[in-house]
């Protein structure tokens, strides 16, 4: 309802473990791989719509014989151009002879994306311009099959200009600082180091030139390439790459931050960063899908031998909540329950907010992805109205009338559908000086579905950023229904510091918690504490990362977390509405109990998984202490 938040981004890995010919002779078609790579990308539509890119790797060609294609876009539907451009050159096919549609050997001789093993990506654009240079899949080229190397991921690095420096250490000259580049080169440089240690080995034995480069692309370590890679990495990574002859990865970073599953048969491998998708376009049950381990790649050798191997260990795992609460769609079984539960978990304080006036209470969800947990509220309504009715009937007496009974067992938590979107407006688009460009209605509301200066008015949303929208739109939508008191339901818990891995959060000011702590220093008196952290800050510039402290929790320390949610209610309240308006955020410990197995919570507590963590919410400080409007990533 408030900010819709951007994140990077999607992938789809796919590995066709058969010819091409097994395909055509039971599926009836030579583009059985490309078909699904689209179902793969369209199913994760939701994880990137700036722009989208598909790479594709052709085994056994000829030299001479192209077998790297890629396309990327950033058209207003990038995936829809990506596949109406790549199927244009196939009806040009069609158009002269139909059967080379079926004939496996002329198409891969003539015709690009018609390979074995497939690579999608599609991103939101956090920052910087949209341009086609800004997509994924990149590529780094090479006359040597075995140094192609094919980049795409879901990712961010915070110690980019350390990993600069390396690169510029060992003789390279890079292009840009970006983390994308500086992953690419990364491994680029000890795919190379692989390739002429090993050349070095096998040519003492009397083989030619051809034979060395047959035996390279077989015994290709890429476990030791990712390991050497990776090893100072700072972030959160799902990343895949794909090799000129055949080879493949994915690597998941330790703390298992940015998410990835996989599944394989005799037919397919292939990797997604959400799970109902690969259940979806394969017909396959939840079970048999795994998640890619912390840590760990998932590495596809041209042979199609396939394993999971550790290449960075780390004893504390921190996946991603956000990615429960918001970003992965709520199709996947333990999401949806998830979500669910953040409704469930926080109804005591929604009840404690109306007085446990149910009878005068309405209660709805704006936008649609907070529908789950909006149920969820509503089963624990239930359940707490439930109880209420035992205990009602029970002190009906032995012998109560029928009709009392009744009047007890209607009662129920009322649910209207209160606002419907008309617009697609994106109030959170890429360019920051364009973000404020917002349109104040956004959406329409049911008129008459309350009763006026006598019902709460209950609308529980996924989590609250900045909450511009709210108070420039939102209240003042709700606010013409006129009713006794707006209670706005946050189910994430205050966002009160920057992300760094991905997520489009990175300015301090961006914070209406932050901004809410500041607004009860300046009230208080206690001025000293913002200069005190600013000062803490400042002297860490040069220190280490892994020494670095979060000297930003200070700020907060203060104040409870009740006093920070009353604040924000005062800061979001438009002077022009006369109803009382209520913020009711969920707990930190309520957000584990509902999601146990993704404890990653940096942008609510400040405890980062990395040290770059510390690092980058530092400087963000700084950066809002001295009016600098960047972002600290």
């Amino acid at each position: 309802m408030s900010d819709p938040i951007k994140h990077e981004c999607g992938i789809a890995l796919l590995r066709l473990k058969k010819p091409l010919q097994y395909y055509v002779d039971k599926y009836g078609t030579a583009f059985y791989g490309l078909n699904k790579l689209h179902l793969l990308m369209e199913k994760q539509h939701n994880r990137g719509q700036d722009g989208a890119g598909v790479a594709n790797i052709k085994f056994d060609m000829k030299p001479g014989e192209r077998y790297i294609s890629r396309y990327r876009s950033i058209d207003s539907k990038p995936i829809q151009d990506i596949f109406d451009h790549i199927n244009g050159r196939f009806a040009k096919i069609q158009e002269k002879n139909p059967e080379l549609l079926k004939d496996v050997e002329y198409l891969k001789k003539n015709a690009g994306f018609t390979g074995e093993l497939f690579l999608g990506h599609l991103r939101y654009g956090t920052f910087g311009q949209n341009s086609i240079e800004s997509c994924h899949p990149f590529l780094r080229q090479n006359n040597w099959i075995t140094r192609n190397l094919v980049v795409a991921g879901n990712f961010n690095l915070t110690n980019v200009d350390e990993l600069f420096d390396v690169l510029l250490h060992v003789g390279q000259h890079p292009k840009e600082m970006s983390d994308t580049v500086t992953v690419l080169e990364k491994i680029g440089h000890f795919l190379d180091v692989e390739n002429e240690e090993m050349y070095n080995q096998l040519k003492p034995k009397g083989l030619n030139n051809m034979e060395v480069y047959q035996q390279i692309a077989k015994d290709l370590d890429i476990e030791r390439i990712l390991k050497k890679a990776s090893e100072d990495w700072d972030g959160g990574y799902a990343m895949a790459g794909l090799f000129g002859h055949g080879d493949a990865f994915v690597l998941r970073d330790p703390a298992g931050i940015r998410p990835a599953y996989w599944y394989e048969d005799d037919e397919v491998c292939v990797v997604t960063s959400e799970r109902p998708v690969i259940q979806t376009a394969f017909n396959v049950k939840s079970s048999q899908v795994n998640e890619l381990k912390p840590g760990h790649a998932l590495i596809i050798k041209k042979d199609g031998h396939i394993a999971q191997r550790l290449i960075n260990s780390s004893s504390d795992h921190k996946k991603c909540s956000f990615e429960r609460i918001y970003f992965s769609r709520g199709s996947d079984v333990d999401i949806y329950n998830e979500r669910k539960q953040l409704g469930k978990n926080i109804v005591p304080q929604v009840l404690d907010s109306i007085n446990e006036d149910l009878d005068n209470s309405v209660f709805s969800f704006i936008p649609n992805t907070a529908e789950v947990s909006f149920y969820g509220m509503i089963k624990g309504l239930e359940n707490y109205l439930n109880h209420k009715k035992i205990q009602q009937i029970i002190d009906l007496g032995p012998n109560p009338l029928p009709e009392k009974i009744e009047k007890i067992l209607l009662q129920r938590a009322r649910i209207e559908k209160i606002a419907i979107k008309d617009a697609k407006l994106r109030t959170f688009i890429t360019q920051d000086d364009s973000r404020d460009d917002l349109v104040a209605h956004v959406y329409d509301i049911t008129y008459g579905s309350i009763k006026p200066g006598k019902d709460n008015l209950v609308i529980i949303d996924d989590s609250i950023v900045r909450g511009t929208t709210l108070k420039q739109s939102i209240l003042r939508i709700l606010d013409r229904l006129e009713p006794k008191k707006i209670v706005v339901v946050s189910s994430a818990p205050q966002i009160r510091f920057p992300d760094c891995y991905g997520i489009d959060m990175a300015k301090m000011g961006d914070f209406v918690a932050f901004e809410a702590a500041v607004s009860l220093l300046k009230e208080r008196g206690m001025e000293n504490i913002i200069e005190e952290v600013y000062n803490n800050c400042k002297n860490q510039e040069k220190l280490a990362k892994e020494d670095i402290q979060n000297y930003v929790k200070d700020i907060y320390e203060p104040f409870t977390y009740e006093e920070i949610s009353a604040q924000i209610s005062k800061l979001l309240t438009p002077e022009s509405i006369n109803t009382e308006v209520e913020i009711i955020y969920q707990t930190v410990e309520n957000l584990h109990r509902a999601c146990p197995d993704n404890k990653g919570d940096w942008y609510f507590t400040g405890d980062y998984p990395t040290p770059g963590g510390n690092k980058v919410v530092n400087k963000a400080f700084i950066y809002w202490k001295e009016g600098r409007n960047e972002r600290a990533y």
